[in-house]
């Protein structure tokens, strides 16, 4: 296989989950400028729309959209299937809608209702997006599943517990999956460092960003591409004999601010 083709994703089909904006939206586009084609799914349908459009401008793929809350059990499984009835296989599903009260979780300010909604927003969507693609994956003959993951999985920092503790959980998660899912698909997980998103941003301030890069030996915060780039790695051929590992995208440190 030439160096060239263990990038390609020509014929394949991707479901990209919080695809509008941030790692989604660059997830989607280095797929679809590798060869996919792709269904954007997202909470903000006109979000969606526009990136679909953008997308599909920059790369001439076909990408289509969907309304999905992850929260919601029917808007999963409309995902899935609008995509298999407009392209008629899904190939590779990128799990990156999620969330949760990282950073806000001091346990004498919150309920178990807040870690609750971390674990449905991190784990639960994820393990049933992902038993929702199983079956045409293994009909497609091969697939592979990208969770996003986080580095707070592996660092320890007060008010995290449980945004921490279930993105920990999906890493887990993933290393059990791989053994259900072989040999026909691949499951890994890509954990983030500090990625200047929109979200940061807000929160970003000159000294908060020298504290993080003092722990960061390519002094520089991430970008979503360099999460893409990820994904890209483990949705292509090149890993095809990658899986049940999270890979962590981190400029070689930890972006804490400690």
């Amino acid at each position: 296989m030439m160096p060239q083709s263990l990038l390609s994703l020509t014929n394949k089909v991707a479901l990209v989950t919080g695809g509008a904006a941030g790692i989604g939206k660059a997830s989607a586009l280095i797929l679809a400028q590798a060869g996919s084609d792709v269904m954007i799914a997202d909470l903000n349908l006109d979000a969606a729309k526009h990136t679909a459009e953008e997308i599909k401008k920059l790369t001439g793929r076909n990408i289509e959209y969907v309304a999905c809350n992850i929260l919601q059990d029917d808007q999963l499984v409309n995902a899935v299937n609008k995509t298999i009835e407009t392209f008629g296989h899904i190939h590779i599903l990128v799990n990156n809608a999620g969330g949760g009260g990282g950073g806000r979780e001091s346990p004498d300010q919150i309920s178990v209702d807040t870690i609750e909604r971390d674990f449905q927003l991190n784990v639960f969507a994820a393990w049933r997006l992902c038993q929702l693609v199983a079956p045409h994956m293994n009909k497609a003959g091969d697939g592979s599943i990208i969770n996003i993951s986080s580095m707070s999985s592996i660092n320890k920092s007060p008010a995290m517990s449980g945004y921490a503790s279930s993105k920990a959980a999906l890493n887990h998660m993933v290393a059990n999956l791989a053994h259900d899912f072989g040999p026909n698909i691949r499951i890994n997980a890509v954990g983030p460092g500090a990625i200047r998103t929109a979200a940061l941003e807000k929160v970003l301030k000159p000294e908060i960003e020298k504290t993080m890069l003092s722990h960061t030996p390519l002094q520089r915060l991430g970008e979503p591409e360099d999460i893409a780039r990820a994904v890209l790695f483990f949705a292509s051929p090149i890993s095809s004999w990658i899986s049940g590992q999270t890979l962590f995208v981190n400029g070689g440190g930890v972006q804490t601010l400690d």
